[in-house]
């Protein structure tokens, strides 16, 4: 077998990724002011932010992570189990826990290593992990790392999990979702993974990373919308990067299994900790989220309305009640088409293409903040429905 050279794999690579409209650049964000952005010298306005409650520049929010700053410096100084957990880190991992009725929380750096973290720690070879398929990559990429049996079971199929999770030989198992899937804003029907997870000794883990201040009473996220809480679901992910307009996770669990989690998973033991002044920001988010329910109230307005409209125009829409709104298109060149579209008049929204999504189901994933206004929303709307019709139709297989 001829030697592979490593520059010749990445280039047809990337001739591949241009054939099939796949590149994926990065945009430059020069400047934001809630939900307008500066991208090329251009103030578009986005939706395609993750920020929903648009506590990402609230005024409490900064004002915690400069005084934060001022008083503790920029970082942490090393790894949580050295130098570099701090009194901030441990204020916002207990006041996560009481809020959420958990024994102990564990603050990461993503939401990325968190699950990394959790799935290493807790599973090895011999063990079974059971996703739905429209998981995030994190969980999936987890589970494979950990060395266990990775199944994965059609989206929403309560019945298929419980198969897999039936079909398992020995060894523990864990049953792991998003709480909404972040591609199509769909939620997890947790109840009932719940009482398969029960019934099966398997242990019921939920990266709740879009639920989490959107959904719920005081947002406390999609499970307490299934009414279920650390009894039914004994690990549960909070990513900060979302409603929290931060950056970081918590894990939630018994101080048995995060224990386990800090003291072992090499994600965690391995990484510099987060910026104390991150952890006080994020405890002024959770203030806010707590307190603020006008915005849960006008973001579930601004969904409502995107839907009246998009429905009214006849746009693909798929059966979501979160921000996150996609409208699926279907191949890469025709949604890569629309945001370009989309751009030209003032909005920025992201093509979302394979390996993201699955193929053929490339999409345009529009996502509500609360920075957003009704004008806004209507705008937006008289935009999509421009653009998708402009975009060219797939070509016949």
């Amino acid at each position: 077998m001829p030697r592979i050279r490593l520059a010749d794999r990445v280039a047809i690579a990337r001739a591949e990724r241009t054939a099939n409209a796949a590149l994926r650049p990065r945009r430059e964000i020069s400047a934001r002011e809630g939900c307008r952005v500066v991208v090329d010298g251009r103030t578009l306005t986005s939706f395609c932010g993750n920020d929903y409650l648009g506590l990402g520049q609230h005024l409490d929010v900064v004002s915690a992570f400069q005084e934060a700053s001022a008083w503790h410096g920029v970082g942490s100084t090393g790894s949580a189990l050295v130098t570099g957990h701090h009194a901030e880190h441990a204020a916002f991992e207990r006041e996560m826990a009481q809020w959420l009725g958990y024994e102990r929380g564990l603050m990461f750096s993503s939401g990325y290593q968190a699950n990394l973290a959790v799935m290493q720690s807790l599973l090895t070879e011999g063990d079974v992990c059971v996703q739905d398929k429209l998981n995030h990559a994190c969980l999936i990429d987890g589970a494979r790392l950990a060395g266990c049996e990775l199944k994965r079971y059609p989206h929403l199929d309560v019945e298929a999990a419980l198969r897999q999770l039936m079909s398992r030989r020995d060894g523990a198992a864990m049953l792991a979702t998003d709480g909404v899937f972040s591609m199509d804003g769909d939620r997890a029907p947790l109840a009932d993974l719940a009482l398969v997870a029960r019934a099966q000794d398997a242990l019921l883990y939920v990266d709740d990373a879009h639920g989490i201040g959107v959904l719920g009473p005081e947002g406390r996220g999609s499970l307490a919308v299934a009414g279920l809480g650390a009894r039914e679901v004994p690990l549960l992910l909070v990513p900060l990067g979302k409603a929290f307009g931060g950056q970081g996770a918590v894990l939630l669990g018994s101080e048995a299994l995060v224990g386990h989690v800090a003291e072992t998973a090499r994600p965690y033991l391995f990484s510099t900790a987060p910026a104390p002044a991150m952890a006080a920001a994020m405890r002024a988010s959770l203030k806010l989220i707590r307190t603020e329910s006008w915005r849960r109230a006008k973001l579930a307005s601004l969904v409502a309305r995107f839907r009246r409209g998009a429905a009214a125009l006849g746009l693909p829409l798929q059966e979501s009640f979160t921000p996150i709104q996609p409208v699926v298109l279907g191949d890469n060149a025709r949604a890569l088409a629309a945001s370009r579209s989309l751009e030209a008049q003032g909005y920025l929204v992201s093509a979302i293409r394979p390996p993201t999504v699955p193929e053929g189901q490339a999409r345009l994933r529009v996502t509500l903040s609360v920075d957003h206004g009704e004008a806004d929303v209507d705008g937006l709307l008289a935009a999509l429905a421009e653009a998708v019709k402009a975009a060219p139709a797939p070509l016949p297989a």
